[in-house]
C-alpha cells in the first residue's frame, strides 16, 4: 500500500509543481540526487570514484511534450560524454526513451538515442537504455537489440531487466542470446496483477532465480540492488560457481546504503553507484520512497539535521 501511494504521488503534477519550487522538497532530495548542474553530477562523480566507485549519471527527466525538449536532452547527454572522457572519470550514463522523445516522437527519439550510442562508441563509454513502465517495455528492448546490433557499438549499450514483471525471464533469455549487457532491478512502476508480480517475496525470488542467469551467462551485468539477503546470496552463488568479483558489478542509488557500498569496495566487489541529477527529481525521489520505505523515516530522522 505504501509503495502504490508514493508511485500515485510520483504521478501527481500539481503536488511535483509545489515540491520542486519548496526549499523542504529541495533540502528532502538532496541526499538522492546530486543537484542540478552537470557540473553538480560532475562532482559528485569525482568524489565516488575517489571512493574506489564507479557511476551510471542519469539526468533526471521523462515524458518530454515537444521535440525541442527531447533535442536539448540529448544535447546536455553528449555534453555529458564529453566532460567524462575530458575528465577521466570512471562513469558511464543511463538514458530513458521517453526523455530522448518517445511519446511524441518516435523516429526522434531512436535518432537521439542512436547518436548518444554511437557518440559513446567513439569515446570507449557505455549507455544503458534505463526501463520504464511496462508500455515501453518491448519497444525499449527492441531499439536496444538494434542498437547493439549496429557495428562497432555492441560494447557500448545495454538493457534493464525488472524482475517484477512475469515477461522478464523470456527477456533474459532473449538478450543473454545476443550477448546484450544487463542491469537487474526490481521495478519501480505499478503495474497490474497479470503482468507483474504483486508480493515481494515473489519479486525477490524472480530476481534470484534471473540473478543465477546473468552471472552464469560469461557477460558482464549489474546486480542492482540495496537488499542484503539478495546481495549475499549473490555472493555466496558467484563463489560457489567460481564467478570472478570482476565478472560482474553491484549497483546502487546514490545516498542509500553508502556504509553496505563501501564494505563492497573493501570486499574486493565491484561497485557502480548510480547518480541523478537535474531539476525534474520530484517523480524520481517519489518511486525511490516508494521502493524502499525505510528511505522515508530516514528522511524523516535527518530533515532538520545540519
Amino acid at each position: 500500500m505504501l509503495r502504490a501511494f508514493f508511485v500515485w504521488l510520483s504521478e501527481s503534477r500539481p503536488l511535483r509543481a509545489v515540491a520542486e519550487r519548496s526549499g523542504i522538497g529541495q533540502r528532502t532530495s538532496s541526499r538522492f540526487v546530486a543537484g542540478t548542474t552537470v557540473e553538480d553530477a560532475m562532482s559528485a562523480t569525482r568524489r565516488m570514484n575517489d571512493l574506489g566507485l564507479t557511476v551510471s549519471i542519469d539526468n533526471l527527466g521523462e515524458n518530454v511534450t515537444n521535440p525541442d525538449e527531447a533535442r536539448q536532452s540529448a544535447a546536455l547527454y553528449h555534453q555529458l560524454l564529453d566532460e567524462i572522457t575530458a575528465r577521466g572519470l570512471k562513469a558511464n550514463m543511463s538514458v530513458k526513451l521517453t526523455h530522448m522523445g518517445l511519446d511524441i516522437d518516435e523516429k526522434l527519439a531512436r535518432e537521439n538515442v542512436r547518436a548518444l550510442v554511437a557518440h559513446a562508441a567513439r569515446c570507449h563509454n557505455f549507455i544503458r537504455v534505463d526501463m520504464e513502465g511496462s508500455p515501453y517495455t518491448q519497444r525499449t528492448l527492441d531499439l536496444v537489440r538494434e542498437l547493439h546490433g549496429a557495428p562497432g557499438c555492441e560494447d557500448s549499450v545495454g538493457a534493464v531487466i525488472q524482475s517484477y514483471l512475469r515477461r522478464s525471464q523470456r527477456d533474459v533469455e532473449d538478450l543473454l542470446a545476443e550477448r546484450i549487457r544487463i542491469r537487474l532491478c526490481k521495478g519501480a512502476y505499478k503495474e497490474p496483477p497479470k503482468l507483474a508480480f504483486q508480493k515481494k517475496s515473489e519479486v525477490d525470488s524472480n530476481y534470484i532465480e534471473l540473478m543465477k542467469v546473468l552471472l552464469k551467462s560469461g557477460v558482464y551485468h549489474g546486480i542492482a540492488t540495496h537488499d542484503e539477503k539478495i546481495i549475499e546470496a549473490t555472493k555466496v552463488f558467484a563463489r560457489a560457481e567460481r564467478i570472478p568479483p570482476d565478472a560482474f558489478e553491484f549497483q546502487m542509488l546514490h545516498g542509500i546504503r553508502r556504509d553496505l557500498q563501501q564494505k563492497l569496495v573493501r570486499d574486493g566487489w565491484r561497485m557502480r553507484v548510480y547518480i541523478p541529477f537535474g531539476t525534474e527529481w520530484y517523480p524520481y525521489l517519489m518511486r525511490r520512497l516508494g521502493e524502499r520505505p525505510a528511505n522515508v523515516f530516514f528522511i524523516a530522522k535527518n530533515l532538520f539535521r545540519r
